[in-house]
């Protein structure tokens, strides 16, 4: 793994780790995780391959990461208090984010330092996956979805929170 990759996978595990104390849900809530799997998915997503099985284990892992991420967004407590809606990561929402970076991380560090690169083209061969991009692309939009459905589930739960409290707009005033 390279700096750059160490670096975005930390960053999107203290994102969740700053939401274990209670704070303000504002827009740095959802832009910050977002802005984040959009760099990732520039730099890694060049091609999304369609030989073989790739597409079932894109399939897959990014299904995993749907439902890693909505399980998250629902174990986040949301609530009102002073005309605000505060966001606190509960411990079910931050162990299936950390569950969800750690496996990723972990297969990488497995695959290039660990000896599990012989296993990994055993197990390419035999389900027809094709390509390393295969595993690439799985992964990226395995983190990319779980990272969209988790803050696509906050903001449509805060959406019921907020009306529900009556309060305003996210950054509008009555």
């Amino acid at each position: 793994m390279t700096a750059t990759e160490w670096i975005t996978d930390i960053a999107l595990v203290l994102i969740v780790f700053r939401q274990l104390r209670e704070g303000r849900l504002d827009h740095k809530t959802f832009l910050l995780p977002l802005g984040i799997v959009a760099f990732v998915a520039y730099s890694y997503l060049d091609s999304v391959p369609t030989g073989g099985n790739d597409l079932v284990l894109i399939a897959a892992l990014t299904a995993v990461g749907a439902a890693l991420g909505i399980a998250g967004g629902i174990y986040t407590r949301i609530r009102a208090l002073d005309g605000n809606l505060l966001i606190k990561a509960g411990a079910v929402s931050a162990v299936l984010w950390i569950a969800g970076m750690g496996a990723r991380m972990g297969f990488q560090t497995w695959v290039e330092h660990g000896g599990g690169a012989d296993d990994v083209a055993r197990f390419s061969l035999a389900h027809h996956i094709t390509s390393q991009q295969a595993w690439v692309t799985a992964f990226v939009l395995m983190a990319l979805t779980e990272v969209v459905t988790r803050v696509a589930t906050i903001f449509v739960r805060s959406r019921t929170v907020r009306a529900a409290a009556a309060l305003p707009v996210l950054g509008r005033t009555a």
